[in-house]
């Protein structure tokens, strides 16, 4: 369970609170955890829980449309789990709302909990569904960006979880980077950003899965855990746009080789609401 260190003043809104209601404390087997700034999420004690991952990825949507002059009012978050990465934009894009589709029920009620608990219920929509079903969106919905976290595994890759909510997260259950990018890019706005997370091992994979879809301007930004290390995962960017260019930035290291946070690292924390 994250807890806040003591001395730390969590920056942002405080959230609404469970304000007596009983759905809106942990029930059996779950825990409610900070998350940015005073916002908190529910998640099972054991399985899927948010991670670095979520984090870096929301910060790079945020930062991506920074850079590109795009403000996000309309967010989308395909596969959103528990809501970790849709929450984390909302905490830092005030002026935004929230779709968040989610195929396992379980997670988008925990996401529906922690939507209430921190108050933002007219901001964020968690949809039960899978999101390469059309009648999942409503006709002509569009969103200037679109988040996702494509499972890095394809079945019968590595060792399946037998705790809930696990093995579906890891595996492309139900689609991978090319249908989560089919879906982002036929749910653009025009001048809209698409961000999303996946192995580095499969980065030439995801690269044709964009140009597929119709992206363009798809900007690579490796994720190195330790100094000295491979990188594990790599954050992707695109949009609609007709120059098909790559570009490639230097990596994100979260660690130096002595073990301590890379001074980007602190401050992507920071930036995003976590103690640094």
């Amino acid at each position: 369970m994250r807890r806040r260190p003591a001395g730390w003043t969590p920056p942002g809104p405080v959230p609404r609170g469970d304000r007596g209601d009983p759905d809106l404390r942990p029930g059996p087997g779950e825990t409610l955890d900070c998350l940015s700034g005073h916002w908190k999420i529910f998640q099972l004690r054991q399985g899927h829980r948010y991670s670095t991952d979520d984090l870096l990825t929301a910060w790079y949507a945020v930062e991506a449309c920074r850079r590109a002059g795009v403000q996000p009012r309309r967010v989308l978050d395909l596969g959103c789990g528990i809501g970790s990465v849709g929450l984390l934009v909302l905490w830092r894009s005030p002026g935004a709302s929230l779709v968040g589709v989610e195929a396992q029920a379980v997670s988008a009620g925990l996401a529906r909990r922690s939507v209430r608990y921190n108050g933002i219920g007219g901001r964020a929509e968690i949809r039960v569904g899978d999101f390469r079903d059309p009648g999942v969106f409503r006709p002509g919905e569009r969103f200037d960006l679109v988040t996702g976290s494509p499972p890095y595994l394809v079945p019968g890759e590595g060792r399946r979880s037998s705790l809930p909510q696990r093995g579906p997260c890891r595996f492309e259950d139900r689609g991978g980077a090319r249908d989560y990018l089919g879906t982002a890019s036929a749910r653009l706005a025009a001048g809209g950003i698409v961000v999303w997370v996946h192995a580095t091992r499969y980065r030439d994979e995801n690269m044709a899965a964009a140009v597929e879809a119709g992206l363009g301007r798809i900007v690579v930004r490796p994720v190195v855990f330790r100094e000295g290390r491979e990188s594990l995962i790599s954050l992707f960017c695109a949009s609609q746009n007709p120059a098909r260019s790559v570009g490639e930035e230097p990596a994100l290291v979260i660690r130096r080789a002595d073990g301590e946070w890379s001074d980007e690292y602190r401050r992507v924390r920071a930036e995003m609401g976590f103690p640094a």
